[in-house]
């Protein structure tokens, strides 16, 4: 375990600020960035960050501000870089999604006024249900099951609809010259992106699918003459990596139910474990 961190700190120092600006000296990166892991893991308050990190504030408004500065972003990036360079990625790209139970302090945040200047919180990705308050998380993996893009919407938001966004998100630049790799070789998906717009899409960009036909819709194109339907199962089997892609990332109590007020720094949470599991791999 202690090698793994060390490989995993070894990777990712070089690419971290090297001054906090004003000509102040940051604290050291490892313990403030240990600080914010631990608080994710634990899914604890961020007051109550054990001492040996440093100040809660100090590992607050790290994680904040590399946030805004894009920090986090850039660190998976170039993990993800360093991978498809050496042949590691795998371009078969399952998609699905995962719905988490928002805590209660996840609601304090200002309501925002949408186009028409209705003030809500759908704004911070928070949908409200009979259970209380949900994020839902939308996800795609590679074949190994690490994760290359995400977009977090209100827990009723259905998966359908984010299929373009995270389509758009995929994006792994090559190390020289070339285009960021953006199209997947195949895409694995569940019942749940079944519908006419999601094939439309995926046959405009050119990615071939592997997304069964609900039952009515069987039963119904099998009627039309043409080709008879066909469906790989044991192709579509490999979807299970984005199962185990989710397994992981709840593993994480700061995931598994979400704590942070505001959408961006839930989803820079995300980028952080995400970016434990590439180094992992």
């Amino acid at each position: 375990m202690r090698l793994y961190i060390f490989l995993a700190w070894e990777k990712i120092a070089p690419l971290l600020p090297t001054n906090g600006g004003r000509g102040r000296q940051w604290k050291r990166h490892r313990i403030v960035l240990n600080g914010i892991l631990w608080k994710f893991n634990t899914g604890a308050p961020w007051r109550d960050i054990p001492e040996r990190y440093g100040s809660w504030k100090t590992c607050y408004y790290r994680f904040t501000r590399w946030q805004q500065d894009g920090t986090w972003e850039r660190l998976l990036t170039h993990v993800q870089t360093h991978s498809d360079a050496v042949s590691e990625v795998e371009w078969i790209v399952s998609v699905d999604s995962t719905i988490v139970r928002a805590h209660q302090h996840a609601a304090g945040a200002p309501k925002l006024a949408d186009k028409k200047g209705n003030l809500h919180f759908q704004n911070e990705a928070l949908g409200q249900s009979r259970g209380g308050l949900t994020t839902k998380i939308h996800l795609a993996c590679d074949g190994k099951g690490r994760l290359l893009s995400v977009v977090i919407t209100p827990g009723h938001r259905h998966d359908c609809t984010q299929l373009e966004p995270l389509l758009n998100a995929i994006r792994v630049p090559r190390r020289g010259k070339g285009r960021p790799r953006k199209r997947p070789d195949r895409l694995i998906a569940d019942r749940g992106y079944s519908y006419p717009t999601c094939r439309r899409l995926l046959v405009q960009r050119g990615i071939p699918h592997t997304i069964p036909e609900k039952r009515d819709q069987y039963e119904r194109l099998s009627k039309k003459p043409g080709r008879p339907l066909t469906f790989d199962k044991e192709l579509y089997a490999h979807r299970n990596v984005i199962e185990r892609c989710i397994n992981r990332l709840k593993q994480w109590r700061g995931i598994a139910t979400r704590y942070e007020k505001r959408a961006v720094y839930f989803r820079a949470a995300l980028l952080i474990v995400s970016l434990m599991d590439w180094l992992k791999h």
